[in-house]
């Protein structure tokens, strides 16, 4: 049985002795975050290690016989001289949620030097991977080795002068999966490999097409990729192969093609969206839909906009939020084992400001309408989207959803009320 209280006591004892010796040398020298602070430079330390589990740890579903070609990876930036540090963590995991989300943020941020409230930590939900769970041995040796290799990536952190802002249409890849009847009612799930050909000839429905990328350049050197888009991410899985499917391989084709920068993805409000339009689950698949996607990545790549990027151009704000629940069906879904995390008491929503770009930092599986309202609320912006942070609630769908019915309504443990507490705390972190 593991004690989470001695774990959590000596990981703290070491992110101490770590983070003292990288602000301090032998020699007494003020090194890079205490430098910045005084310089009003803007600095990105980047980082990635392998997050792919062992043969026979427990996948989201399956257990695991093998590895893939590609692994797992989780992959984040620290971003240094605005306030105190501030990270972004993105993994190949299902999901991490709740008490385990809460610890790496609090572990996370002591090997940054910062706050637990300037952590994001965020899933891409590929299905032939892991949930997070600081129960098991596996995470928790993950969770270290981030500590270790951010510590260590502060050494080596890059200036940023200016940031990129471009976005492209993704054709192809994302469809709707709530199919509607006449009667206005969900008549069928386009999960996201469909064999039905009629369900993958009904319309693409409401989707956000637009891949969203943010790059941080150091004058004309690209120092970190950030790209977002919404879609559930899976081709075919149940395989017992960890893999980090379509996204993760868009991901690693951009890598290639600008090799200078960390690429690092976030899954935006797919909640309700996955590729069954276009995937009718053959293999052959997941190479189309990730070309599909980095040609939609390169192309907001080459035609971003570049601007200088100054100390007070970089903002970062939090709204706390409580997510009402469903007391009933909560109790009727867990005497059916469908909860995989109780929910959290409260949630963090981030919006990080980077001149004229906003990314908000959301919890759960949201419906794309959340990130279409955010792009509404702010139209003189480059609003982007992150989902998949804390995963403890599930699904989020709109209050007009509950109302049709459908799949993820029918496993929701929230009430409708979510919509209006998520849309207010959105509008006040997105407000002038």
């Amino acid at each position: 049985m593991i004690n989470k209280k001695s774990i959590s006591l000596k990981c703290s004892m070491i992110c101490i002795i770590l983070v003292a010796g990288f602000v301090l040398k032998a020699s007494g020298e003020v090194t890079t975050t205490a430098k910045d602070a005084v310089n009003s430079v803007i600095k990105v330390a980047t980082f990635d290690i392998d997050a792919t589990p062992p043969v026979g740890y427990r996948l989201a579903y399956d257990e695991c016989k093998g590895k893939w070609d590609l692994g797992l990876r989780a992959k984040g930036i620290v971003i240094l001289g605005a306030d105190q540090p501030l990270v972004l963590l993105s993994v190949d995991w299902i999901g991490i949620g709740n008490e385990t989300h809460r610890e790496f943020r609090r572990a996370i941020a002591c090997a940054a030097g910062t706050i637990p409230e300037r952590v994001t930590v965020h899933t891409i939900h590929q299905h032939d991977a892991p949930a997070g769970d600081m129960k098991n041995d596996f995470v928790l040796a993950v969770l270290h080795r981030i500590e270790m290799e951010i510590v260590k990536s502060l050494e080596n952190a890059q200036p940023v002068t200016h940031i990129g802002l471009g976005a492209a249409e993704v054709e192809k890849v994302a469809s709707n999966r709530r199919i509607f009847g006449p009667d206005g009612m969900v008549k069928a799930t386009r999960y996201t490999a469909t064999a039905d050909p009629a369900l993958r000839a009904e319309p693409e429905g409401v989707i956000d097409p637009m891949v969203s990328v943010i790059t941080f350049w150091n004058e004309d050197k690209p120092v970190a990729v950030l790209s977002f888009y919404a879609t559930h991410p899976q081709s075919y899985y149940r395989l017992g192969i960890a893999n980090p499917d379509f996204p993760g391989v868009a991901r690693f084709m951009r890598q290639l093609a600008v090799p200078d920068a960390m690429h690092i993805h976030f899954n935006g409000a797919g909640g309700n969206i996955g590729a069954g339009k276009y995937n009718d689950g053959s293999h052959e698949n997941r190479l189309i839909l990730a070309e599909r996607l980095a040609a939609g990545m390169k192309k907001a790549y080459d035609t971003s906009t570049k601007a200088a990027l100054s100390q007070s151009a970089v903002n970062w704000r939090t709204e706390t939020v409580s997510l009402p629940v469903d007391s009933v069906k909560d109790a009727e879904l867990d005497s059916k084992v469908l909860k995989r995390f109780r929910i959290s008491e409260t949630f963090d929503i981030g919006c990080l400001s980077l001149g004229n770009a906003r990314i908000l930092f959301m919890p759960g599986e949201l419906f794309v309408e959340y990130q279409l309202a955010a792009k509404a609320m702010r139209p003189d912006l480059y609003v982007a989207m992150a989902a998949y942070g804390d995963y403890s609630p599930g699904y989020i769908p709109t209050a007009e959803a509950f109302k049709t019915g459908g799949y993820e309504v029918s496993v929701s443990r929230l009430l409708p009320e979510c919509e209006n507490i998520l849309m207010t705390a959105m509008n006040k972190l997105l407000a002038k």
